[in-house]
């Protein structure tokens, strides 16, 4: 596959693409650099949207780098991305550029909005713009963060009650593609995706907090990691499954709108106990509350604290999906365990693990 990183001054409007092509915004992150690869198996032509950075933001697309293009846009910037769609029209586009951390959202509830829902409005705009509304489709990625402390399980049919800006803004774009779906008969989904991890999870979310605070532990590390709702239970998955299920969304004849969930609930701790108990630590769990701490069963040594500085706001306590829409008319199916997804997070994050030196 010809391929190469082009800047936007480098793009050429001449040049000749393949039968297929998709646009991925978001790229860099976990979501973007899983479902590139996952289309570059597939034999597409792949370009990537990702804001300019004065820094290297990378990492998650080394193995893949020379197998993508690369464009610096931003969703922000309504001429940028009709210039982009002009130049590239894309048989599929994948939005998943985001304001993704629940917590942030609060802070900065202003450019989670802008971000999470006028971007979803722009890259709309621009489709109808350049005229590729009725050839090229979308997918949006929506989030079970929608649901809030909605009734378990959620499914397609679950009304909707978000507790964060995050939620808020996440509901905002999702009426919009089904409103530009039915408005203007647009081939636009939206999949909405419960908690799915991996190896490329960003360092700000709790999965990846445990994982890389394990590794630091076995290099010696002696501060606790403090963590906020330990009883927060979510619907975990592997972000490969989710990015398949995405790519499957798009290839329907007529576009919907889809759960995609394990249908199994974890706790954080459930999740702290798996992910250390691969590196052969035991925890003890001791006290109660914003008290709370958890122990090395053999060494004693303090591993895990609660912090009452990163619970949030507003909590959601369960997040489970219905995805039986999904199964049954995409067939999708999850494929990846709980165990397995943990698994590759901390083998990620502990490579010394892969010889099994602490394995219990």
């Amino acid at each position: 596959m010809y391929s190469v990183i082009f800047c936007m001054t480098e793009f050429s409007l001449g040049m000749i693409l393949p039968s297929r092509s998709a646009l991925i915004t978001g790229i860099t992150g976990q979501d973007g650099s899983t479902l590139a690869s996952l289309l570059l198996d597939k034999g597409y032509k792949v370009f990537g949207l990702r804001p300019y950075a004065s820094v290297d933001d990378t990492k998650n697309l080394i193995s893949i780098l020379d197998d993508i293009i690369l464009i610096d846009g931003d969703v922000t910037d309504t001429s940028n991305l009709t210039r982009i769609l002009e130049r590239t029209k894309p048989d599929e586009i994948y939005n998943l550029a985001a304001m993704t951390h629940v917590g942030v959202s609060f802070s900065m509830p202003e450019a989670t909005c802008n971000i999470n829902a006028q971007g979803v409005v722009r890259l709309l705009e621009a489709m109808r713009t350049v005229g590729i509304d009725k050839s090229a489709r979308f997918y949006q990625a929506s989030s079970s963060e929608m649901f809030g402390n909605a009734p378990a399980p959620q499914s397609e049919e679950t009304p909707f009650a978000p507790c964060s800006p995050y939620g808020c803004s996440k509901l905002y774009a999702y009426w919009m593609v089904r409103t530009y779906r039915q408005a203007y008969g647009m081939h636009a989904s939206n999949g909405i995706l419960f908690n799915h991890e991996g190896p490329h999870r960003g360092a700000e979310f709790v999965t990846r907090k445990v994982t890389r605070a394990l590794g630091e532990f076995l290099s010696g590390r002696k501060e606790p990691l403090p963590l906020g709702n330990l009883e927060a239970r979510r619907d975990w998955g592997h972000a490969h499954d989710y990015m398949r299920g995405a790519w499957m969304m798009l290839q329907q004849e007529r576009a919907d709108d889809y759960v995609l969930a394990t249908g199994q609930t974890r706790s954080v701790r459930e999740f702290v106990n798996a992910a250390f108990s691969l590196a052969g630590f035991a925890l003890v769990w001791e006290g109660q509350g914003t008290h709370e701490v958890a122990r090395d069963a053999i060494s004693g040594q303090v591993m895990v604290r609660v912090d009452e500085a990163l619970f949030r706001p507003l909590e959601i306590d369960q997040l489970k999906g219905d995805s039986s829409k999904a199964r049954s008319i995409l067939g999708w199916e999850p494929e990846i365990s709980f165990e397995a997804m943990v698994e590759d997070m901390v083998l990620a994050d502990a490579p010394s693990l892969l010889n099994k030196k602490r394995y219990a």
